[in-house]
């Protein structure tokens, strides 16, 4: 469950400072900014991962109620260049859990390797040492992204002891 306890974390800190970031927004879009950001890595040092809230289309960042509930990257190790289990075990869990989706090996180059999940709305890069989400957390996101974090990233819930 790390990843939604990331993402809860996440959303509670984004929420606490909104008056202060969509006055930030209204008087210096790049001050309102640089203020999600680091609301995202403090709270991402707290699991010991580096934590993007990214707006990847215009109008994003007016759209307050989504913060902290799609597109984020979450960076866990740069130095890891392989997977800690088999490829073909995370998409494998990918279709179970997320179904009717597509998947295709990515950023396999200089011995590396990645997987992309997508669908024509949304996608999911999976790399050895992060994940970028592309979409907004459904049930089946959560879901997913909770597993690859505990199974491949090996980060463990605050519940049963500290990353």
């Amino acid at each position: 469950m790390i990843f939604s306890d990331i993402v809860l974390d996440l959303q509670q800190q984004l929420k606490r400072e909104l008056a202060q970031i969509r006055f930030l927004l209204k008087k210096n879009p790049a001050m309102g900014y640089s203020k999600i950001v680091e609301i995202g890595k403090n709270v991402g040092k707290k699991y010991n991962i580096k934590l993007i809230v990214n707006f990847p289309k215009k109008g994003r960042i007016d759209e307050y109620e989504m913060y902290g509930k799609r597109d984020l990257s979450l960076i866990v190790d740069y130095e890891k260049k392989k997977f800690p289990i088999d490829r073909n075990i995370i998409k494998e869990k990918a279709k179970e859990i997320l179904e009717d989706i597509k998947i295709e090996d990515a950023y396999m180059y200089e011995d590396k390797e990645g997987v992309r999940v997508f669908t024509k709305d949304w996608k999911i890069d999976i790399l050895p040492h992060s994940v970028h989400i592309w979409t907004e957390f459904d049930e089946k996101v959560t879901k997913f992204c909770d597993w690859l974090l505990e199974n491949v990233y090996e980060l463990k819930s605050k519940n049963n002891d500290s990353v």
